[in-house]
């Protein structure tokens, strides 16, 4: 499993978005991640187009989170960036090569299969029981200070 670099820049955006009531332009938000602006605004449109993220135009726009931080999970942001196909995909091969299964011994998913499907089931679950809200939470309790703040008022000046 490996997600894109897009997925990390999307919740670092989300969390930053609960810092502040105020729209946060794209570029302000590229500068304080360090990325560049062209490829945070493909991650903020993935996040618009799932409904997460909503641009507010006009000469003090920028984004803002369409709901409360805890009605948007880490698994919203994951498949808003990298869709939301299943991590593994079953092309049934033990229906191939010299000694192939016929496909009428291949009604259920094999062992292998069972697995994948299964550690994708709690992949997902876990990622889903976390909100931005509680990441919100846990970014602050990293440091001594009250990065949140700091970064709103960054945000702001």
């Amino acid at each position: 499993m490996r997600l894109s670099g897009g997925v990390e820049s999307a919740l670092h955006c989300c969390v930053v978005l609960t810092s502040t009531a105020e729209p946060v332009p794209a570029t302000r938000l590229a500068e304080l991640h360090g990325v560049s602006a062209t490829y945070l605004a493909k991650q903020l449109q993935a996040l618009s187009r799932a409904d997460l993220v909503h641009s507010v135009q006009g000469k003090s726009g920028g984004y803002v989170l369409t709901r409360s931080p805890a009605k948007i999970t880490v698994l919203d942001v994951v498949e808003a960036v990298d869709g939301s196909e299943p991590t593994y995909v079953c092309t049934e091969i033990r229906q191939r090569g010299p000694l192939a299964a016929p496909p009428e011994a291949c009604t259920a998913p094999c062992a292998i299969a069972r697995t994948m499907f299964a550690a994708d089931r709690a992949w997902r679950a876990a990622l889903a029981e976390v909100s931005i809200a509680d990441l919100r939470r846990m970014v602050g309790d990293d440091y001594d200070m009250d990065v949140m703040s700091e970064v709103g008022k960054w945000l702001r000046s």
